[in-house]
């Protein structure tokens, strides 16, 4: 992902943020924003034939401590006119990969349970549910604005590393 990319990587993202099933975001940021968050070699976009971007994936770490160096949390977010298309499973396979060859040892994400399509996503693609966190955070706008969340944390373990 460049940032040319971001304009309509964050018209998807905001695209998820209006489900109300993606995220605890109440807006996709800017890029400034977008860029400082997450690490470089790991943002990537799916884009078609003209080069239209239709889905993206990126990580963040999740720890600043060394012990941590290997883990990273991911995002990924496919445009609802290109869903059932195989973008999804295609960017958490190029993800897996490059990540890998970084030496990251585990990809973890937190999914609402009622995103069983982004559940079905990630179990089809070496995630696993690993636990269920309660009441995690709130919902910050929308018609479910203060209502306590769910989250269930998923991840994926390199076969290769560790």
């Amino acid at each position: 992902m460049v940032p040319e990319d971001w304009p309509t990587a964050r018209e998807i993202f905001q695209e998820g943020i209006d489900t109300g099933f993606a995220t605890f975001e109440a807006a996709a940021p800017e890029w400034a924003s977008f860029n400082s968050s997450k690490l470089t070699d790991h943002r990537l976009v799916a884009v078609n034939s003209e080069g239209i971007v239709l889905g993206w994936t990126a990580v963040s770490p999740v720890s600043a401590r060394p012990a941590y160096s290997g883990v990273v949390e991911h995002s990924i977010y496919v445009a609802a006119h290109a869903r059932g298309q195989g973008i999804g499973g295609r960017l958490l396979d190029a993800l897996s990969a490059s990540t890998e060859e970084k030496g990251i040892w585990t990809i973890q994400s937190s999914i609402f349970p009622e995103n069983e399509a982004s559940l079905r996503l990630h179990l089809a693609h070496g995630f696993a549910v690993v636990g269920r966190r309660d009441r995690i955070a709130r919902v910050s706008t929308g018609p479910a604005a203060g209502q306590w969340r769910d989250t269930l944390l998923l991840e994926r373990r390199s076969p290769v590393i560790g």
